[in-house]
């Protein structure tokens, strides 16, 4: 299993985020220009939060309320759980398991280095397992 510094490389250069000053209705623009389901929300360049999809339909959208008027502050998830270039894999499924959530901000101290999702662990966790019955096939066959 690779460490999530590894992941991180296959994204684009910088992460995109969100202010907490902004509407609940830009951050959903910013989600579908993205084309991703979370955005770490930063404030002053400091990590604040995270807020995503599901937070919108829980705290929005089930409430009736706008998104028009409602701010990010006010859905976003400020208790984080974060892990560290050097963190593996394995143990980031095992984190976003226990946790149930589905994004983990990578952080080398303060600075924010940019966030990974249950897809990237999930693909690199399948291609551990293909290289592995790869090598096993050529232990066989040999």
């Amino acid at each position: 299993m690779k460490p999530v510094s590894e992941l991180l490389k296959r994204r684009p250069p910088a992460a995109w985020t969100a202010d907490p000053d902004m509407t609940v209705l830009e951050l959903l623009h910013l989600l579908a220009k993205h084309d991703v389901g979370a955005l770490m929300v930063m404030a002053q360049g400091k990590l604040v939060g995270i807020v995503s999809e599901r937070d919108y339909t829980r705290k929005v959208a089930l409430w009736g309320r706008s998104s028009k008027d409602v701010k990010v502050a006010e859905i976003m998830t400020r208790t984080l759980v974060v892990v560290a270039p050097q963190t593996r894999s394995r143990e980031c499924m095992s984190l976003m398991s226990q946790h149930k959530i589905r994004h983990l901000p990578v952080l080398a101290g303060d600075t924010v280095l940019g966030m990974i999702s249950i897809r990237d662990i999930v693909d690199d966790i399948i291609s551990d397992h293909e290289a592995t019955i790869e090598h096993l096939n050529r232990y066989i066959q040999a």
